[in-house]
């Protein structure tokens, strides 16, 4: 059975420990109104991709950005150490449309695909899903069940 896209919030990360000693990295999402005849359907096992807000960085420099090395640390090197470097040639005369600068970073919807449903708890409502899922804590963030 498909299931149209439910919404939830993320709580936290931990790991689970599965029969044969294998840990799986998890994270907790606490589903928002889910019907009852929906609950009941099997979740352990099933594929989903969930969409979400990465976390604010707010504006930052090209290093913490793209992770850009920056400057040498000696040979006379005393203002810049950080900077991004040149921002082009004297050719175009203009700086080319997607040159990766500072600027705002994060906060915007990234979708993670391939993920796993390791536990289901119907009476909280509580899913255990392996791996990373994009945001803070107690954001808001979209499911979808393949």
């Amino acid at each position: 059975m498909y299931m149209e896209k439910l919404t939830g919030k993320k709580l936290n990360m931990t790991r689970v420990f599965l029969e044969g000693g294998r840990v799986v990295p998890v994270t907790y999402v606490v589903l928002d109104g889910i019907p009852r005849d929906q609950s009941e359907v099997e979740m352990v096992g099933r594929g989903v991709e969930i969409c979400g807000f990465s976390k604010g960085r707010g504006f930052a420099g090209g290093m913490k950005r793209y992770g850009f090395k920056g400057g040498p640390a000696t040979r006379g090197q005393s203002t810049f150490p950080r900077q991004a470097g040149s921002i082009g040639s004297q050719t175009p005369g203009r700086v080319r449309k997607g040159k990766k600068m500072a600027g705002h970073y994060g906060n915007k919807k990234v979708t993670v695909k391939g993920l796993k449903v390791v536990n289901f708890e119907k009476d909280t409502l509580k899913l255990a899903i392996s791996g990373p899922i994009p945001g803070a804590r107690n954001s808001k963030i979209s499911l979808r069940f393949i």
